[in-house]
């Protein structure tokens, strides 16, 4: 498709900053959200998938495009970059040190999980112990199901 080389440039350079790119499927849409460009442009430009320079992803009217090391090397060629400059994918990501919690905070929840047992245990405070086995239909009875008053497919109703 003809577009303006400007165009292209800017899908182009927006693909390598970021390493992969979304677009709805919305060829009417008059502006990407992420670039100043048409949304068609987007999707024809990305047309780097026939090559080999991106994979493509498709859910939820939505395309989805990864670039691959191959689609590096041609974006550094074409867009005149060193090769110190990497997509934000391959960039490492920082490790944030787990901070450690308050002892306040870490009271309460101790709190929380006394509170969370204390339904087993059975008899009046102080007393040790989890509740009994013996809830239920008791030993003596014998479990028994009706009819569905008159509901459903079943014998004759017996009365």
């Amino acid at each position: 498709m003809l577009m303006p080389k400007a165009n292209r440039h800017q899908i182009y350079e927006h693909l390598f900053k970021e390493g992969v790119m979304v677009a709805m499927k919305d060829v009417h849409l008059p502006k990407h959200p992420e670039v100043d460009v048409p949304n068609l442009h987007v999707i024809k430009a990305l047309s780097l998938k026939s090559r080999g320079y991106v994979t493509e992803q498709f859910a939820w009217r939505h395309y989805y495009w990864y670039l691959t090391n191959e689609g590096i090397q041609y974006l550094r060629e074409v867009l005149h970059l060193p090769p110190e400059i990497v997509p934000a994918t391959l960039k490492p990501k920082r490790v944030e040190a787990a901070r450690a919690r308050p002892a306040a905070m870490a009271r309460e929840q101790t709190k929380l999980g006394d509170d969370r047992s204390a339904y087993r245990k059975a008899g009046p405070p102080g007393a040790e112990g989890d509740k009994k086995g013996d809830v239920g239909i008791g030993e003596g009875a014998e479990m028994g199901f009706k009819g569905g008053y008159g509901r459903g497919r079943g014998g004759a109703q017996q009365e």
